[in-house]
């Protein structure tokens, strides 16, 4: 909305300047903005006038903000089409980024509900819960919980679980992925993701659920992934 003058508000204005700035190539991805009180004595204007136009410009992807560190230029996001056989390292490495995977926690649970029916597991059959964080140069980008068949993959607890679970499937249990059923849909990023990746809660999420079969047509895991919304994009192909 304009103002009677005619002007576009000034949130919107240092909004423009500032996305001018990240396309024409003055800020580049991974570049640190200047500190809220340096972008206020750059506009002549106030904390809450300038947290305005970054939330709009954290919205739309282009910019994201890393605790006590400041705000950020957002780096390209990966891209991934469904239809091809990978993993996220290779995903990575393939786009010309860095990964790296965390293992945050991996324990033997009782199925969760929701996990049960796509394992067809019976209720109180036992899995492998991994909950894991991914990096794309050095960003965390992705939280995700793999659930594993113990009887597909005994002892996996006993590997070094930070890095591809692809790898450790096909070296040491001579299993590969060969196929998926994925479900993708935006959502809101859960209590243990944000906090895992540094956001707020209940801030927009991309959730991808996925259930791999391997080379023999059975079901091998069940994937449950939230991206930060900025860092993800779906592309298919159809011939």
């Amino acid at each position: 909305m304009k103002s009677p003058a005619g002007e576009l508000p000034q949130y919107l204005l240092i909004k423009a300047q500032l996305q001018a700035r990240i396309q024409n190539g003055a800020l580049k991805s991974g570049d640190k903005l200047p500190s809220e009180r340096e972008l206020c004595a750059i506009f002549n204007t106030t904390r809450v006038t300038v947290r305005e136009s970054l939330a709009m410009l954290e919205a739309s992807g282009v910019i994201y903000r890393a605790d006590r560190r400041g705000w950020f230029v957002t780096p390209e996001r990966l891209w991934l089409d469904p239809t091809q056989n990978t993993n996220f390292h290779k995903l990575c490495v393939e786009q010309g980024r860095e990964p790296k995977t965390v293992l945050l926690d991996g324990r033997v649970t009782t199925v969760p509900l929701d996990v049960m029916a796509p394992l067809a597991l019976q209720p109180f059959d036992q899995i492998y819960l991994l909950t894991r964080l991914r990096y794309a140069d050095g960003r965390a980008v992705c939280y995700c919980e793999n659930h594993c068949l113990p009887a597909r993959v005994p002892e996996l607890l006993r590997h070094d679980l930070n890095g591809s679970l692809t790898e450790i499937y096909q070296t040491h249990y001579g299993l590969i992925y060969t196929s998926m059923h994925l479900t993708f849909y935006p959502t809101s990023m859960p209590p243990q993701a944000a906090e895992a990746l540094g956001v707020m809660e209940g801030r927009p999420a991309l959730l991808l659920r996925r259930l791999n079969y391997d080379q023999h047509g059975r079901i091998l895991d069940f994937d449950t992934e939230y991206w930060r919304h900025d860092s993800l994009r779906i592309e298919v192909d159809t011939h």
